[in-house]
């Protein structure tokens, strides 16, 4: 994959592919790989995916790893159909269509919508079915539950705003499978979901809610963008959002919606101990090259 990503980048600084170039003098993004996954981003031209497939060509007799072409697919930002069908066979991949899921997530949907969380919905069911509440003790159903925060849900609500609807309708899930109930039958919940939710080391059994889950992760991305100044997805949100404030705690460029734009609403809202999350963080006064009085 390194020998891959070598080919790509001295295509790009060659002149013969031509990458992503953000605005406002931001990072040219070519590629991006993670384990087996490789996405490849460039402009709409022909020339463009003619280089693609002659580089994953020469790839092939180097490395002697084949590019599985029929489970690769072309997506196209803006084009229509027809034009991303006929790129597509220049390369010799599948055509895609919107949304589509990249490492566990979906790209492409609005997640203010409930409906785009169906496949979360879909994970909890089968995971938390009553037949299996039936035959495992309160101790088992708490460890499944816990079991299944660590799946797929997680890296959605990594980055994603949950609506309140989603939240209640997962919690519902969750409170069903733990007194042994269903969507169709509802049984008693002897101890309220305040108290079992809490801490362990506060006697309780130590179920996340979701809401203060999600709230956490997100606040996570606020302290990442403070801390990692050379990485290229802190580079991104500069160049796309900018500093239109100049004293504002995190960039924000409403005419851009999106992912960013609800971490920063997030933020704005987040009290922890009675207090902003902005007022946690303090600077620290360097060089004078970044802050100037």
């Amino acid at each position: 994959m390194e020998a891959l990503s070598c080919l790509i980048a001295k295509a790009s600084v060659s002149g013969c592919f031509k990458g992503i170039v953000l605005p406002n003098g931001g990072p040219l993004v070519s590629h991006l790989f993670y384990a087996y996954d490789a996405l490849i981003l460039g402009e709409w031209e022909e020339d463009n995916f003619k280089a693609v497939a002659r580089i994953l060509r020469v790839f092939f007799p180097c490395s002697g790893l084949k590019i599985n072409f029929n489970k690769s697919n072309l997506y196209g930002v803006g084009t229509e159909d027809a034009d991303v069908v006929q790129m597509a066979s220049i390369v010799g991949c599948e055509r895609g269509s919107s949304p589509f899921t990249y490492l566990g997530i979906q790209l492409g949907a609005n997640m203010n919508r409930v409906r785009n969380w169906d496949p979360i919905f879909g994970i909890f069911k089968n995971r938390l079915a009553s037949w299996k509440a039936h035959s495992l003790s309160i101790v088992g159903r708490v460890v499944l539950i816990k079991a299944v925060l660590e799946s797929p849900p997680i890296y959605y609500f990594s980055i994603f705003k949950a609506p309140v609807k989603v939240v209640d309708k997962l919690e519902s899930l969750m409170k069903n499978f733990l007194w042994g109930g269903s969507e169709e039958v509802r049984k008693t919940h002897w101890v309220a979901w305040e108290k079992v939710s809490r801490s362990k080391k506060d006697g309780e059994l130590g179920l996340c809610k979701l809401k203060l889950v999600n709230e956490a992760l997100l606040a996570k991305w606020v302290w990442r963008f403070k801390l990692e100044d050379n990485s290229l997805w802190k580079r991104v949100i500069m160049v796309c959002h900018g500093r239109k404030r100049r004293w504002s705690f995190l960039p924000s460029n409403p005419s851009v919606p999106g992912v960013w734009n609800n971490i920063r609403k997030m933020e704005e809202k987040l009290i922890v101990n009675g207090k902003r999350i902005h007022s946690l963080v303090k600077g620290v006064v360097g060089n004078g090259n970044n802050i100037r009085f």
